[in-house]
């Protein structure tokens, strides 16, 4: 199997049975994405402790790409510092939009490298927007979502 096949069943793995796919009672933080060109939209909720993620899960409905990049994203940032988890949605925003990455701390290497099924969308830019929705709506969750607020990002 090469690397193509594994990374397509990687994603409709995590697209048809998404992990932390529910709603988070005790959340901190929300924000609700939508992507209006087709029609994705995605809850993001987020306990945080401190400075540290202590739980993520999201919730909404989409393609399998957005399911599936919402599902490895509560994986690879549920338990990170603030500043890890901003780390990591910076390398993946520039790896899946074709930027270049920036230098990230050995310690989140294995978390990119778990991101990587993700990349080949850079090559359909329709489909970046599909795979950065949960992002962008965890990092409107950070900056604006906190105490009941409700924060709202639109990819378009």
């Amino acid at each position: 199997m090469d690397a193509r096949e594994l990374y397509q069943d990687i994603i409709l793995d995590h697209g048809r049975h998404p992990r932390n796919f529910r709603e988070l009672p005790q959340a901190t933080n929300l924000a609700h994405g939508h992507n209006p060109l087709c029609g994705d939209r995605v809850t993001v909720y987020l306990e945080l402790d401190g400075d540290r993620i202590k739980d993520l899960s999201f919730d909404g409905r989409g393609c399998a790409i957005s399911t599936a990049s919402a599902s490895l994203m509560t994986e690879v940032l549920k338990g990170k510092t603030l500043a890890e988890a901003d780390a990591l949605f910076k390398g993946f925003h520039a790896e899946v939009t074709g930027k270049a990455v920036p230098r990230l701390p050995d310690a989140l290497a294995e978390d990119m490298e778990r991101l990587a099924p993700l990349e080949g969308v850079r090559a359909y830019p329709t489909r970046v927007k599909c795979a950065t929705l949960a992002w962008h709506a965890f990092e409107a969750a950070l900056k604006n979502g906190a105490a009941g607020t409700v924060a709202t990002v639109k990819t378009e």
